[in-house]
C-alpha cells in the first residue's frame, strides 16, 4: 500500500514506520519539520498541499497530536483552542481533505490515548481531544464506506516510563511494537469505526 504516516519522526511514528515498511508497505513520512514531505498539519492550507504532494493514496495513519498539560483552574481559553486544534481539528481535517485523496477501500488511522477514558491530573485538555477524535471516528464511519476509519487508543509507552511514568500512576505501560501492531491491525483489516484501546 501507498500511505502517508503523520508525525513519522515522533517516538510512536518511528515504530510504527518500522512496523509497516517491515510489512512491505511504501511509507511517505510527514513531519513539521523532518520527514519526506514537511507540512504544518494544523494549517489546513498545509494540509491540501500535503496531499498534492503525497499523490494516490491507501491509507492515512496519524501518530502525532500536541495538547497542553495544565490544571484545569490554569487552562486558558487559547490553551483549550490549542489543544482542539492541535489533536482534534488537525486529524479531522486530515480525513475530510483526505476523502478524495484516498483510494475508494482505503483508510484512515487516527491517534487518541488513554485519556479518553482514564484521566490524570493536568490532562483535561487531552481527555476533551481524545474523546473528541473517538466521538468523531465513529461518526465518520457511518458515512464514508466503503472507505474506512479508526483510531488507535494507548496508555503511556513502556519505552517513555522514564519521562512520563510519574503522571500516570497505577497504570500499566504498553510497548511501542504493541502500538504499532495496533496500527497494521487498522489499515490491514477491515473493521471501521473501531477504537483500538492498547493498555
Amino acid at each position: 500500500m501507498n500511505i502517508a504516516l503523520i508525525g513519522a519522526t515522533g517516538t510512536l511514528g518511528t515504530a510504527v514506520h518500522t512496523e509497516l515498511t517491515g510489512r512491505g508497505h511504501h511509507v511517505r513520512t510527514v513531519g513539521r519539520t523532518a520527514g519526506d514531505l514537511r507540512h504544518d498539519l494544523t494549517d489546513p492550507d498545509q494540509i491540501a498541499a500535503l496531499y498534492r504532494a503525497a499523490g494516490p493514496l491507501d491509507a492515512v495513519v496519524s501518530t502525532a497530536g500536541d495538547v497542553p498539560y495544565k490544571p484545569v483552574a490554569e487552562i486558558t481559553a487559547d490553551d483549550w483552542q490549542a489543544a482542539f486544534r492541535g489533536k482534534v481539528l488537525s486529524q479531522l481535517e486530515l480525513v475530510r481533505q483526505g476523502l478524495s485523496h484516498v483510494a475508494e477501500h482505503g483508510s484512515f488511522t487516527l491517534i487518541t490515548g488513554i485519556l479518553a477514558r482514564e484521566p490524570i491530573p493536568t490532562g483535561a485538555a487531552a481527555s476533551m481531544a481524545n474523546g473528541a477524535v473517538e466521538a468523531f471516528v465513529r461518526a465518520a464511519a457511518i458515512e464514508i464506506a466503503p472507505q474506512r476509519i479508526n483510531a488507535v487508543s494507548p496508555t503511556v509507552f513502556t519505552e517513555s516510563l522514564d519521562a512520563y511514568g510519574d503522571f500516570f500512576p497505577g497504570m500499566g505501560s504498553v510497548p511501542l511494537a504493541d502500538v504499532a501492531r495496533a496500527y497494521v491491525r487498522s489499515v490491514e483489516g477491515r473493521q471501521t469505526g473501531q477504537v483500538y484501546t492498547v493498555q
